[in-house]
């Protein structure tokens, strides 16, 4: 009566590692550079530059960023963006204002949030981050420097020999009276 399909519908899809934040620019905080590389960044201070970052983008409440295009795997905005973002999946909280075109696979939005330009929806989007290095240089350098270096291991120490006058001593002070 019921017959089960040869041909699932469904495709699989890969499980994702869990996303988590692994650096944060605080409040109070004015950067002008360029945030790349891999992890999260949670920003709520304000930063003018650069973002391309295999990982994670939070922009705080009090957070304000301007960027020509922001690239991140995730982008969650409750504060401020000016410029255009190029993400898998873009979440915009009630408190998040974005100025600037959007491109993304996935695209959630609270009530009250605000957007100013395009959406396109893509199948897949290529961030253009180039290969998911190993490891940064500054780390691979630490590793190699601390792979060179010798460890020496000192010798226990030698206890120091109790003068013979106070054990004497220090036995009878321990002696217990009896009642």
């Amino acid at each position: 009566m019921f017959k089960r399909n040869s041909t699932p519908t469904e495709t699989t899809q890969p499980i994702q590692a869990v996303e988590r934040i692994t650096s944060v620019l605080g409040p109070g905080i004015v950067w002008h550079g360029a945030i790349n590389g891999s992890g999260g960044v949670r920003i709520e201070g304000a930063f003018e530059g650069e973002i391309a970052l295999r990982g994670m983008l939070v922009v705080g409440e009090t957070g304000r960023v301007t960027c020509q295009n922001v690239r991140a795997n995730t982008v969650i905005v409750a504060g401020a963006v000016r410029g255009n973002i190029t993400t898998q999946k873009l979440e915009i909280r009630a408190t998040g204002r974005v100025w600037g075109d959007v491109v993304t696979t996935a695209f959630v939005t609270e009530e009250g949030a605000f957007l100013r330009g395009q959406i396109r929806m893509e199948e897949t989007v290529d961030l253009d981050l180039g290969p998911a290095p190993d490891s940064t240089p500054s780390e691979a350098a630490q590793a190699e420097s601390a792979a060179q270096t010798p460890i020496i291991v000192p010798p226990p120490p030698t206890p120091a020999p109790i003068p013979v006058e106070a054990t004497s001593a220090t036995a009878a002070t321990f002696v217990k009276k009896k009642k």
